[in-house]
């Protein structure tokens, strides 16, 4: 587990200055988030929540949450310090242009660079109000033992909102990779994550005994000039399709044949296509 957090930690920190540049699927998801926001914040009549964000990177959550709940605590949370120094520059660029953000980015605001599966273990049960995530929860090692910390952390009436990615995410990659294996007689490997379904999520919520579990789900389907302008852009914000290897194929020649059967089944006018499947889930926890 320490490696595999390590790793994820080197991707972000290498890609921290331009992770915004190629975040537009985050920013949609972004939005996802927002929409749930409204709703929860006029249903509960909320002003002063005490607020933890899990994985804020370079701020574009955290710098929202500020304007939506001016009067509230926030606790940003990021595996990366190279991401929460350009979230912090965010918000501090944002107080010079804008006054309204001045007082809750100064005094309310605490920066915390750590794995939120550890960090979760050591706090006070019934902190926060607002737990909420956009595009992070991928990446959890250990994804039911930390949802039911969540849970502990939230307070009664409290709500987990979080988006993440779902299986179908990268299937053109994937069939890619299968295809490329197949063609030399091999046995496919996975290359990158696994992304948990829809189900699978709802069970863990469950069994965290977490209530009111909702979702959404959106298919979004991306163009990029090629398969490697596509891959080019995935690590620059993050993520990895290296994980597999195999000795009976150099990586140079699996990756070169993998592009060229990605050029050529998902070509399209403008270039080739990408699907992400993108998940919504809220929750929360009975009033006592």
């Amino acid at each position: 587990m320490k490696s595999k957090v390590n790793n994820i930690r080197r991707q972000f920190n290498r890609n921290a200055n331009r992770y915004d540049t190629h975040a537009h699927i985050q920013r949609k998801m972004q939005e996802l988030l927002v929409n749930r926001l409204i709703g929860w914040q006029e249903q509960t009549e909320m002003n002063q929540p005490n607020i933890l964000e899990i994985g804020c990177g370079t701020g574009a959550l955290t710098y929202h949450l500020t304007q939506q709940f001016p009067a509230a605590t926030i606790t940003a949370l990021d595996l990366a310090p190279d991401m929460i120094k350009v979230a912090q520059e965010r918000i501090a660029n944002e107080e010079i242009h804008n006054q309204s953000v001045s007082n809750i980015s100064r005094d309310r605001i605490r920066f915390v660079q750590e794995d939120i599966e550890h960090w979760s273990l050591n706090e006070e049960a019934g902190s926060f109000d607002l737990i909420v995530s956009n595009a992070c929860f991928q990446w959890l090692v250990t994804p039911q033992e930390t949802l039911k910390q969540l849970r502990r952390l939230l307070r009664p009436g409290g709500m987990l909102l979080f988006t993440t990615f779902g299986p179908k995410t990268f299937c053109e990659l994937h069939h890619s990779f299968d295809e490329v294996y197949k063609s030399f007689g091999l046995k496919p490997q996975r290359h990158g994550l696994s992304f948990h379904s829809i189900d699978e999520w709802n069970q863990m919520l469950v069994h965290a005994d977490l209530i009111n579990n909702r979702y959404e789900q959106f298919i979004n389907i991306e163009n990029y000039d090629s398969a490697n302008h596509f891959l080019h852009s995935v690590k620059a914000m993050g993520a990895s399709t290296s994980e597999a290897n195999s000795s009976k194929l150099s990586v140079r020649r699996l990756m070169t044949s993998m592009l060229d059967e990605y050029d050529n089944t998902y070509k399209v006018q403008a270039g080739v296509v990408a699907t992400f499947d993108l998940l919504l889930f809220q929750s929360s926890i009975l009033l006592k």
